[in-house]
């Protein structure tokens, strides 16, 4: 599988595994989520997606057991996990009000508590999960730096920021943000076109994307021109095609799969086979749209 470099030390699969509904599973033992891990690594997806506040802060912990049981899987994978969010769940289920917090303290504290549930002693990339409205930048770019210097996090990056974001918290950083995780899809297309992602490919960015079939929303009736396209395409797989239509962006999106069926997992590799030509794309793209482009 294509691999991309985002640092000189870091580099991530083209496709990654996205944990945040791994406790929605009816089996969250050890080794059923290390036959997760191992049924990614056989395609080469050697990333995995996780935040703290994933299964209301408790996917993470989820992970730290099949890692106890299975110590050999760390080497092999590179853990994405995110923090900023406080929800009144899981040990925080004192909080009243959901609010992001992007002190200095809590993004110390949520990196503790994120290696202790992992049982690993590094995070490979660390994000920021949603863009604070009362984010210090020189607090914050402070203190992701400090994570990187005390060796507990290698890179960080962002997610759901926009430009404007991004410049600001890097103006008061020494390390470089690598990438931004945000929502695109076939029918969530915005990011194409509102500036989100020319900014990160005019930097050479890694966009990361989350929700890439719009969370089963692609697959309504509502949908049934743009399912029978993709259909075709994937060669009766239109989940395919729709990863396949966002892997053709020259961007270099890495899209974020989420799903606890091993017999999914299995195919998630399937996407990269599909030849995407620029009028398929445009086809899908003016499809989803419900009309070609101008």
């Amino acid at each position: 599988m294509e691999r991309i470099s985002l640092t000189q030390n870091l580099s991530i699969s083209r496709l990654i595994y996205g944990m945040w509904r791994l406790g929605d599973d009816s089996n969250t033992a050890p080794g059923h989520v290390q036959e997760k891990i191992e049924t990614c690594l056989s395609q080469g997806i050697t990333t995995i997606d996780q935040a703290d506040i994933y299964g209301g802060y408790l996917a993470e912990e989820l992970l730290g057991s099949a890692l106890k049981s299975s110590p050999k899987l760390r080497d092999q994978i590179e853990i994405i996990t995110k923090c900023d969010i406080l929800v009144g769940a899981g040990r925080y289920a004192n909080v009243k009000v959901k609010h992001y917090d992007t002190s200095a303290a809590h993004i110390q504290a949520s990196v503790d508590h994120s290696l202790r549930l992992m049982n690993i002693d590094h995070i490979d990339l660390l994000l920021i999960h949603r863009p604070d409205p009362l984010m210090d930048h020189n607090e914050t770019g402070k203190a992701l730096d400090d994570v990187i210097a005390s060796g507990k996090v290698l890179s960080v990056g962002v997610s759901n920021f926009k430009p404007y974001d991004w410049t600001l918290l890097q103006s008061a950083m020494k390390n470089p943000l690598v990438t931004n995780q945000i929502e695109i899809s076939v029918i969530e297309n915005s990011a194409l076109t509102n500036g989100d992602l020319a900014f990160l490919q005019e930097r050479s960015k890694v966009p990361m994307a989350w929700s890439p079939l719009a969370g089963g929303a692609l697959f309504s009736g509502n949908n049934s021109e743009l399912l029978k396209i993709l259909t075709e395409v994937g060669e009766g797989d239109a989940a395919a095609a729709a990863v396949a239509w966002l892997l053709a962006h020259p961007a270099q999106i890495a899209p974020v799969m989420g799903t606890n069926s091993l017999a999914r997992i299995k195919n998630l590799s399937r996407c990269l086979k599909l030849e995407m030509g620029r009028e398929t794309w445009f086809d899908i793209y003016g499809a989803a749209n419900g009309q070609e482009v101008p």
